[in-house]
């Protein structure tokens, strides 16, 4: 039967119907294997790539940006202020990573019709670079095609960077002088801006005008890098039209002190120094960041530095930032409080300074250039006082003037004399060489083709002596003896020594509990131990008398406070707690740290030797043959110390040879029963041996710790600080006023 035309049609229908189906069918089940695959690669880039991703965005959007946080501040033990933050006008300058020396320099020149700015810091190769620019075509003409050829052909230059380098050197080595010298003041203003400019680092505000800049007297034509009034408010109102420019206020480094321990910080234009770049940059500071450089300042540059503003900077698809989110806002460095009072301290360098006018004034004082005095907290180890002073030639006046030298009293080293006698004697108990109450005999040491040698009271006779004596009167012979004794040895007139060298070995460890020869552990950079001698035998003897080892002024106070506490050597510290900053500038933050004392090592010697070599330092100030009783016979304090006079040399450049000279030094601490201070003077070179009279460190000395009692009597009446509580920030002890660059 045929089919109808109706049921062929149908079926062509149905036949589409199914393709059509099957056709969906393909579709969807390709889309959904697209989808599939879609959601798989966003779960393997959530799940296992996300924290990845998200740590690439970090690091790409939040930077940290020298937001110019201000420094922490440093008081005295009073609250007073010894350094501070003075706020200044600042021009800023940001460049963006894409940011092209084209913009910058048309910024550099709209800048310079608003602002002044010095051109002394102009270097040659500023001026190159400002030539180059300006005169495009000629610069090209400056080399021929054959020089140009030359550069290529060169094969020990191996990278195209190469080469435009060694185009650039000859490029810059043609233009002349004349060519350099030809702009205008308003050219130079411009590259004097565009070299700051560009100094900086992306992202990181440039100073550009302002900061902390030196207040030092302005040359002749030379203009203040201070930001007027003026010059401010014309920048601020175009600051729409000066892309990366901003106003803002920075701070500068005051100090009210010449204390050369505060230290110093680098300069917006010193950065970090170069020695030190690996470090800070590994720790999140930027190139131009300001930083400590010395002492205190360098000392607790993480405490002090405080936190960074870190800002997200939010770039389109090219890098180009167009929104900054601030992520933290950042904080101030954190406070520091010194072991020291202003007051004490400016007592102490006036009479130091004084007193070493005065000394160069005698005779054979040739050489005499410098004084010390260090003054520490027996059971703590406070600094309470740490002073030097040196005689230099003004650069500029050619006049003789005093500048503080405090830094040497833990970085220079003399031999001390006789003040090292009690730790001898100590030593001497330890070791066997020595009993308390024995007695020997002092006379001259006769040593087989040597010169002898004596006490300077007794030059000939025979005089029998116990230890007590011994140090009263400053015995050289009982303290020879000892060392006979250490070294397994027995003086016998006439014939030679014959030392173990361990003698050696024992002596200056015995003195190394005392702080001698070793680190006392300051908490200031760059300490010294002293130079250590070899082991020739006859060089014991000198080293038990201090002629021959040499030991910082430091490490005398830590020995007299060793002395003065019963035995504990205590690390000397100059700051005594850190603190919040003031959150109203009247009372002195939280304390975030306080140090407790940190007793280094305990001498191993008994209760009885210590109490007996105490007693033996009371007699040289009481005794009637003491060295020291006239000056200290009368003292009120009821101390205790030791005389020391060394005989040194000096080696005089200009005539080429050394002449022999006398370091003269004192010990002691007070009051004897409950000890407040320990305390050593260290006169080096104080005059040639040739005209040496009398050992004026003792009244010296006397005078010194007279001024501290006299204060602590007249402030007796005052609240003590509480570490605890919030002490009220009080003004600086003086007036003065110290730029951070005028006091270098």
């Amino acid at each position: 039967m045929r089919k109808t035309p109706q049921k062929r049609a149908q079926n062509v229908k149905a036949k589409q119907r199914a393709n059509i189906s099957f056709r969906m069918n393909i579709l969807f089940f390709t889309i959904f294997l697209l989808f599939t695959l879609l959601i798989l690669r966003l779960g393997f880039l959530q799940i296992v790539k996300g924290e990845q991703y998200s740590l690439d965005l970090e690091r790409r959007e939040e930077v940290p940006v020298n937001t110019s946080v201000p420094r922490g501040r440093i008081f005295d033990s009073e609250g007073r202020i010894m350094v501070d933050n003075e706020p200044q006008r600042a021009i800023t300058y940001t460049k963006m990573q894409t940011t092209k020396s084209k913009e910058i320099f048309e910024i550099a020149q709209k800048l310079s019709v608003l602002i002044e700015k010095d051109v002394n810091n102009i270097t040659k190769s500023d001026l190159q670079d400002y030539w180059l620019r300006k005169y495009e075509e000629e610069a090209d003409e400056l080399l021929t095609e054959e020089e140009r050829q030359e550069i290529e052909d060169d094969e020990s230059l191996e990278t195209k960077k190469e080469k435009n380098g060694a185009i650039d050197r000859l490029m810059r080595s043609k233009i002349t002088e004349e060519q350099l010298q030809s702009f205008t003041q308003e050219e130079l203003e411009v590259i004097a801006i565009y070299r700051e400019m560009v100094t900086g680092y992306a992202l990181s505000p440039q100073i550009i005008k302002g900061g902390e800049f030196s207040k030092k007297a302005l040359k002749p034509g030379q203009i203040s890098e201070e930001v007027t009034v003026e010059e401010f408010a014309r920048v601020s109102e175009r600051l729409g039209e000066l892309k990366g420019v901003n106003t803002t206020t920075d701070w500068r480094r005051v100090k009210t002190s010449s204390l050369a321990i505060l230290g110093t910080t680098t300069l917006p234009k010193e950065g970090i120094p170069k020695d030190s770049l690996d470090y800070f940059l590994a720790r999140d500071y930027t190139r131009n960041d300001r930083v400590g450089k010395s002492y205190i300042e360098q000392q607790y540059e993480e405490v002090l530095q405080g936190q960074k503003s870190v800002v997200k900077n939010i770039t389109d698809g090219k890098g180009r930032v167009f929104d900054v989110q601030t992520v933290y806002e950042g904080e101030p460095g954190k406070d520091l409080v010194l072991t020291m009072d202003s007051e004490v301290q400016l007592a102490m360098e006036e009479i130091v300074e004084r007193n070493l006018l005065a000394f160069k004034g005698n005779p054979g004082s040739k050489y005499l250039d410098r004084a010390f005095f260090v003054m520490l907290d027996p059971y703590t180890g406070e600094v309470l006082s740490l002073v030097g002073k040196q005689l230099v030639k003004d650069p500029e006046t050619g006049k003789q003037t005093v500048r503080d030298y405090a830094f040497a009293t833990f970085t220079t080293a003399y031999e001390v004399g006789s003040t090292i006698k009690p730790a001898t004697l100590l030593t001497g108990y330890r070791e066997g060489a020595a009993k308390i109450g024995e007695k020997k005999i002092d006379e001259p040491i006769v040593i087989k083709g040597s010169k002898p040698k004596s006490s300077v009271f007794n030059r000939n006779s025979r005089i029998s002596m116990n230890d007590l004596e011994a140090i009263e009167r400053s015995s050289n012979v009982y303290m020879f003896k000892i060392a006979y004794g250490l070294a397994n040895s027995v003086y016998r007139p006439n014939a030679p020594i014959n030392f173990d060298p361990d003698g050696f070995r024992k002596m200056r460890n015995g003195y190394a509990q005392f702080g001698l020869g070793v680190p006392t552990g300051i908490d200031l950079p760059g300490e010294v131990s002293g130079v250590i001698g070899g082991t020739v035998p006859g060089n014991l003897l000198d080293l038990s008398i201090g002629q021959y080892d040499t030991y910082t002024p430091l490490q005398l106070a830590q020995f007299a406070a060793t002395l003065a506490n019963g035995g504990n050597r205590i690390q000397p510290r100059v700051v005594k707690e850190i603190r919040e900053p003031s959150s109203d500038g009247a009372q002195l933050g939280r304390v975030v740290k306080e140090f407790a004392p940190n007793i280094l090592n305990t001498i191993d010697n008994t209760e009885a030797e210590i109490n007996r070599v105490r007693e033996a330092m009371q007699r040289v100030y009481y005794g009637d043959n003491g060295s020291a009783k006239r000056a200290f016979g009368n003292s009120p304090f009821n101390g205790a110390g030791k005389t020391g006079t060394a005989q040194s040399f000096f080696y005089d450049a200009e005539k080429g040879t050394s002449f022999a000279t006398v370091n003269l030094t004192h010990v002691g601490f007070a009051p004897f029963d409950n000890p407040e201070i320990a305390y050593a003077v260290l006169i080096p070179q104080a005059s040639l041996e040739s005209s040496y009279k009398t050992n004026f460190s003792t009244p010296f000395a006397r005078e010194l710790v007279d001024k501290y009692f006299e204060i602590q009597k007249k402030n007796a009446a005052l609240k003590e600080n509480d570490s605890t509580s919030m002490p009220q920030i009080k003004p600086a002890f003086t007036n003065e006023v110290i730029d951070e660059e005028q006091a270098e």
